[in-house]
Formats: C-alpha cells, structure tokens, sequence
C-alpha cells in the first residue's frame, strides 16, 4: 500500500469515526476518481469532488465498495488501473479545469488539460510553471501548449503559485525552504506530478516540467531535487538551482552572477535531461544563467557529441548547441536566442512575455520530451 493511499485511508477512517460516513466515502471516491451521479444530476466535473449518495444506506455501500476497490489491487497487479479503465478516466476528464492537490505538505491549486483524443497506453505529462505576475491561463494561452497536447496527445497541468506564497506571485527559486527535497514547493510540485502520474498511468520516463522566468528556475530546482520524478524539464529564461539563497543574493544572480554554485542533483539517480531556451537581450535574467544551466549538465556528462551551429529561425538569430550520446539521443539542447528579450519564443498572442518571433519553444520542448 503506498503512501497516498494510507494517508487515504486514514483520512476516511477520521470521517468515519465521527459518524460522517458521506465525507468518508468522498474522500475515498475522490482518490479513485470516482464520479459517481447523485439523483437527478451528474456530479459536478471538478475532477477533485464527487457527488453525495442520497442516504445513508447507500453511502455505507458506496464506502464499503470503494474501501475494498482502494486497498486491493487491480486485476492485472500492476498497480494501476486496466487499460480500458484508463481510456474512461482519460475520457471523462478532457478539457480544461480546474484542480486543486491536496497533501499533507499542503494544497495546490491548477489547472489541468486533457486533451480529447489521447492514447491510454502512453501518456505523458508536462507541468508548466509559470513565471512572476503570471497564471495558469495567461500562460496557456501565451505558451500555445494545449494545442500541441492536442496535436501530440500528452497531459498538461497549470500550478498556480497564489499571491500568499510571494506578492508577485512568483516560485520560490531563491529562498533556502524551497530547494531540497521533501519540503516547500519542490515537494508539493513533486507530489502533484506523482498524483496525476498514478490517476492517468504515466510512467516516470513520460513525466516532465518547464517553466520561464521564476517558473524556469523552479523547474531546474524539480530537477535537481526530483530526478527520480522527472524525466526532462524545460527552463525558459530561467537562473540554475541554487544560485541564491535570498531576495538579495537572488537579484545579483539574475545579473548573471550567482552567489554560490549551484546544488548538485542526486547522485542515486540519473541525470535529468535538460532543454534551455534564453534570449541574449533579456535585461531581467542576464543570458549567462542559461549558460550556467547548460554548463552544469555538461560537467555531469561523459561519453558525449557536443554540436554548436548558427542559423535563423522565424526571424531571429539562433545559436543552438545540442549536447547528445552517440545514440543521437539529445541529453541537453541550449538554444541563445539573438536579440530576444525576457520572453517565451515563438509563443501565441494573447499571453503576457511572449515573443512571437524566433524559436517556438514550446514545439521544442515536446520534441525534446517526448524522445525516445
């Protein structure tokens, strides 16, 4: 039993100990997806809540039920559900809502996309952090992410960082309580990949995140301290993992110069894989954080194909340098992008920091991620 499900479960035996056998069975259908209809209407598609039974009775049958379907394991002892499972959950949750995680480190709210026609037996995930004064939908909209979900059949989810966390809104790159494992926003971030990789059945080679700005840095911080959780993640203008401790030291380490080396990644897990984008006129994140990022996967690898080459994509200047094994499979890929400044590349109208001219970086990113 892992860990989720005895927090679960011990959740419900609270309610149930109180007599409250309708929260109890809730809390169980909620960790299994379950939306069961409630008399007259269909339960509200929230993705988190579920409908009350109308009596009692009915809702000790519903408690007794999903108790046993949430402490036994599936049919095909996998772990997970059986695959035509997986395609009505997938199903029932297309489209773009709104979530909110829940854990004992705390609660996330975000939005999710499913996109309608996605494979069950391959899914992937990309959690998209946004950057300062940002949300989830601005970034969507600006990101254009939800139309390659569309396109390449993979999952997206939007956290929101609240105004409670950071007055700007921004993740907590440079603050000590939120750069390790197990705690702050690393662990709440990790949890909610984790969550939606167990509800959607993706595997831990399929899960991925990406971020600009603050949202990049955060990202490389998941990379550092979730390596085991992370396949590959994509840094936007981002500032590498540990670069500052402070508000102080983090405003000397946007201006390129960072107070102190970075963190290293754990060393019991493989190296995440990395894809930067930074624009060499951003006057908010100076250019060399991303040579730094690019710089530290360098230093992690051997046996390595380092290629470097200039040319124009979508009117900008581009010097791309990609960093792969001789397989071909790309490790790393820094892409500079000339006379860009502190926005996403090639990103749709409609969204704040985006340049609509150069590299799209979204695109790159899922071919990056998705690689095999």
């Amino acid at each position: 039993m892992t860990w989720r499900f005895r927090n679960v479960l011990g959740e419900a035996m609270t309610h149930l100990k109180r007599a409250d056998v309708l929260a109890a069975t809730a809390v169980i259908q909620r960790s299994l997806g379950i939306r069961p209809a409630a008399k007259g209407r269909q339960a509200a598609d929230t993705g988190s809540k579920a409908a009350a039974p109308d009596s009692s009775s009915t809702s000790a049958a519903h408690a007794a039920d999903t108790m046993r379907r949430i402490t036994l394991p599936p049919p095909d002892g996998s772990g997970r559900p059986a695959a035509d499972e997986q395609a009505k959950t997938l199903k029932r949750a297309a489209g773009f809502t709104t979530r909110t995680y829940h854990s004992n480190a705390g609660s996330l709210s975000y939005k999710l996309y499913v996109p309608a026609q996605c494979p069950a037996d391959d899914v992937a995930l990309i959690v998209m952090l946004h950057g300062c004064t940002q949300e989830p939908d601005d970034f969507a909209r600006g990101t254009g992410m939800n139309a390659l979900a569309d396109e390449f059949g993979f999952i997206v989810a939007y956290p929101h960082q609240p105004r409670t966390a950071n007055p700007q809104g921004c993740w907590n790159w440079f603050d000590d309580r939120h750069q390790h494992r197990d705690a702050g926003e690393p662990l709440l971030l990790a949890g909610l990949a984790q969550d939606l990789a167990r509800e959607f059945r993706i595997g831990g080679d399929r899960i991925f995140a990406a971020g600009l700005s603050a949202g990049g840095a955060m990202a490389d911080v998941l990379a550092s301290t979730y390596p085991d959780v992370f396949a590959a993640v994509g840094i936007h203008s981002g500032l590498p993992a540990g670069a500052a401790k402070t508000m102080l030291s983090a405003l000397t380490a946007m201006k390129g110069v960072s107070a102190r080396a970075p963190q290293s990644e754990g060393a019991k897990h493989p190296v995440v894989r990395k894809i930067i984008f930074h624009g060499d006129a951003d006057k908010t994140v100076n250019v060399a954080n991303g040579q730094k990022i690019f710089s530290r996967a360098r230093s992690r690898r051997c046996n390595v194909v380092e290629v470097s080459a200039d040319t124009t994509v979508n009117g900008r200047k581009v010097t791309r340098t990609s960093m792969d094994r001789p397989d071909g499979t790309s490790l790393a890929d820094y892409w500079v992008v000339h006379g860009s400044g502190h926005a996403w590349t090639g990103g749709q109208q409609g969204g704040s920091f985006v340049e609509t001219a150069g590299p799209d970086a979204s695109r790159e990113m899922v071919r990056f991620f998705l690689q095999r």
